[in-house]
């Protein structure tokens, strides 16, 4: 990866508000159902990805200072995919020096990335609140109780939404990823279990006692919504759910979606649908249609073939007004020169993202052809042979092997 210089803070006080000509706000239609841009009223989709992480598993703050030259290929790559908006993951122990300071160095890096998100037309989802590494995890913020980590995780979300409020370039906050709340047993782990050596489930409580579980949930969101709306009322709110989060029989999250709606903007579901369990799948989907607009705000064919996803993402649309996938800084070239498993599954991911693209246009850039600037087209996904169009990407040094 390349490596440059940070720019100097001042630089970066005035990035949120430089080059935003093209962007507008997005809302919520009349109906409550879909998303639109504010201003003009024009529909949008949210289609776009995940950068959680690099293809050696290092997270968006590991490199985004000694590597920022990768980070802008990787946006534009992401761009010239098709995707409107990328989903970043905000990891507490970056930007948290002690439970009430904020970190302005990681604040003033993050005010860059949202700078570079506007100059691509590209919006963001910024998910907080991450202990996806637990080594990153302070131990000051493991020996908070629960009400001093409640108020640990609204200051953290007070200052980031601060430095993003002027910004059209964001479209959503997602509060936390897949957060859950415990039973009657007492846990002694704030965290969930760890998958590929990441910790993307984490308890936002260590027992329930006599509450009830959605109550906690509920209580828990409306605590950061109200800190997130002292500095930003106009952004989107959200919280990526796991799909076990259904009040049904078997393990769930305590975060039942007719519950925790009303302080929510939209829906956000993580669903990966296994081979042979479409129409599964598609009733878990259905389970989360509680009159908000649902984002599909996590999905790859990870248990399942890129034929499979592809119907599913296309039966989806019944129910589903956005869809978010992963990229780890990969071209589908450099997916497919792997000769793995991993990089064919991540490339033919690729190729139907690109292939399947929603219709939203961009205002054309200067110098830029029709072809770059993006050409309308239909919403559903096509045939999956036309999904599995090779690329020619420009080629570049690293890699991609899906971890999530």
């Amino acid at each position: 990866m390349r490596r440059i210089l940070s720019l100097a803070p001042i630089l970066l006080l005035g990035a949120i508000t430089a080059g935003c000509v093209a962007l507008e706000p997005v809302a919520v239609s009349a109906d409550g159902r879909s998303f639109v841009l504010a201003r003009s009223g024009a529909s949008f989709t949210p289609w776009g990805f995940n950068y959680d992480h690099d293809r050696d598993g290092a997270l968006l703050e590991d490199y985004w200072v000694d590597s920022w030259a990768a980070v802008e290929d990787d946006f534009r790559e992401m761009r010239e995919l098709g995707a409107n908006v990328v989903r970043i993951h905000l990891q507490f122990g970056k930007f948290m020096t002690s439970p009430t300071e904020p970190n302005p160095v990681a604040l003033d890096r993050l005010a860059r990335l949202v700078e570079l998100a506007e100059r691509l037309e590209l919006y963001l989802d910024v998910t907080g609140l991450g202990c996806y590494h637990r080594a990153d995890v302070p131990p000051w913020y493991d020996a908070l109780d629960e009400a001093e980590r409640w108020r640990a995780q609204a200051t953290f979300w007070r200052a980031v939404a601060a430095r993003c409020a002027s910004s059209p370039a964001i479209f959503c906050y997602d509060l936390m990823n897949e957060p859950v709340v415990p039973g009657r047993q007492r846990s002694d782990d704030w965290l969930g279990p760890a998958f590929a050596g990441k910790h993307f489930v984490q308890r936002i409580a260590l027992a329930a006692g006599d509450r009830p579980r959605h109550e906690i949930a509920h209580v828990w969101i409306a605590t950061l919504v109200a800190a997130i709306r002292e500095v930003d009322r106009e952004h989107l709110i959200t919280v990526g759910l796991v799909p076990w989060s259904l009040d049904r029989p078997g393990l769930t999250s305590g975060f039942v979606p007719e519950h925790i709606a009303g302080e929510l903007d939209f829906i956000s579901v993580h669903i990966y649908p296994e081979r042979g369990k479409v129409d599964e799948a598609l009733e878990t989907l259905r389970g989360f249609d509680v009159g908000k607009p649902i984002v599909i705000e996590e999905i790859f064919p990870l248990r399942c073939s890129i034929e499979e996803l592809a119907e599913f993402i296309e039966r989806s649309r019944e129910h589903a007004a956005g869809w978010i996938g992963f990229y780890w800084g990969a071209t589908i070239e450099e997916c497919r020169r792997e000769g793995t498993i991993a990089g064919a599954i991540t490339a033919s991911w690729l190729e139907l993202f690109r292939a399947s693209r929603p219709a939203h246009r961009r205002r054309r850039r200067p110098g830029r052809s029709r072809r770059d600037s993006g050409r309308r087209r239909r919403s559903g996904p096509p045939p999956v042979d036309r999904a599995r169009r090779s690329a020619a990407g420009r080629p570049r040094t690293r890699s991609s092997v899906p971890r999530r």
